[in-house]
C-alpha cells in the first residue's frame, strides 16, 4: 500500500476574490466532506489561525493534517527585504509547531521576463537563504514555479537554471497543470528532477492551455500516480483546481475533485 496521502490547496477560493479570506475553518470542512487528509492553505487565508494553538484546534475538529504551508512573495533583490524576511521567520516560527509540514514557497508572477538572469539569480538567493533558516529549525522547504507569461521560471530551460540551482535544504514541487501550461510534459520533468520531488501539485488543463475541472483535460493523472508509486513517493499529492467553475462555486468544484480522487487516484494508492 502506497504512504501518499491527497490535500487540497486553497487557491480554489481565491479565485472568487478576498470572500472566503478568514473563512479557513469553513474552507476545511469542504475539503473534509471530500474526502482530502490534508490542506495546503495560502497565508493570506490564515487570519486568526496564525496563532498555532487555534490552527491546531480547527485542524483537528476537521480531522485535517496540515500538509504545507504556501507563502508568496516577490523576492526580486539580491537578499529578501526587511518585510521579506520578517514574514518568512514569522512562517518558520509557526512551522515550529507542525514538524512535518513543508514550508512551501512561491514567487508572485511579474509581468514580463526582462532582466531575466538577474531575477532568477536573485529568487534562487531569496529562496536558498530561507530554506537555510527553516532547515537549521527542523523545517522542510519546497520551491512551487508557475506559468503566467511573467513568471521567471515557466520553461524547461528555466527549470534547469532553478532545479540545479536550489540548494539541499530546498526541493522541487511539480504542478502538473503549470508545466503542461508552457509545452513541457509533466511526467518527463517529473523522472528528471524525481530526486528533489517533495510534494506535488495536481490541477487538470484542456488542450487550448486553459484550466479543465479536474479529469475533464489532457493531462494523464493515471501515468503520474503509478510513477509515484513505482519510484517510493511517500509524500502529499495535493489538489489545485483553477477551472472558471471556482469563480462561482469552490465548494462545488472541491465536492466534484474529491469524487475524483475517489474514483480515479484512491484505487492506486490502495
Amino acid at each position: 500500500m502506497s504512504k501518499i496521502k491527497v490535500a487540497c490547496e486553497t487557491y480554489t477560493w481565491q479565485m472568487p476574490g478576498e470572500g472566503y479570506k478568514g473563512k479557513l475553518d469553513h474552507i476545511m470542512g469542504v475539503v473534509n466532506n471530500s474526502g482530502f487528509e490534508g490542506i495546503e492553505p495560502e497565508t493570506s487565508f490564515f487570519h486568526h489561525l496564525s496563532d498555532p494553538i487555534k490552527m491546531k484546534e480547527v485542524l483537528d475538529k476537521h480531522h485535517l493534517k496540515l500538509t504545507a504551508l504556501c507563502h508568496v512573495e516577490d523576492w526580486l533583490g539580491t537578499q529578501e527585504t526587511e518585510t521579506e524576511k520578517a514574514n518568512a521567520d514569522k512562517w518558520i516560527d509557526f512551522l515550529a509547531h507542525f514538524p512535518d509540514t513543508i514550508y512551501l514557497m512561491v514567487q508572485m508572477p511579474g509581468t514580463d521576463r526582462n532582466n531575466l538572469k538577474e531575477r532568477q539569480a536573485n529568487l534562487l538567493s531569496c529562496v536558498n537563504d530561507i530554506g537555510q533558516r527553516a532547515s537549521d529549525k527542523g523545517i522542510t522547504c519546497s520551491y512551487h514555479p508557475n506559468s503566467p507569461e511573467g513568471s521567471i521560471y515557466r520553461t524547461e530551460a528555466d527549470y534547469k537554471i532553478l532545479l540545479n540551482g536550489l540548494d539541499s535544504t530546498v526541493g522541487y514541487t511539480p504542478d502538473v497543470g503549470h508545466m503542461a501550461k508552457t509545452g513541457m510534459d509533466p511526467l518527463s520533468i517529473i523522472k528528471q528532477y524525481r530526486d528533489q520531488v517533495n510534494l506535488v501539485h495536481y490541477k487538470d488543463m484542456f488542450d487550448d492551455g486553459s484550466w479543465a475541472p479536474t479529469g475533464e483535460g489532457i493531462i494523464d493523472f493515471d501515468a503520474i500516480t503509478k510513477y509515484l508509486i513505482e519510484t517510493n513517493y511517500d509524500g502529499w499529492i495535493v489538489m489545485e483546481d483553477e477551472c472558471d467553475e471556482c469563480i462561482t462555486n469552490p465548494d462545488g468544484v472541491t465536492l466534484n475533485d474529491g469524487n475524483f480522487i475517489d474514483a480515479n487516484i484512491r484505487s492506486l494508492l490502495s
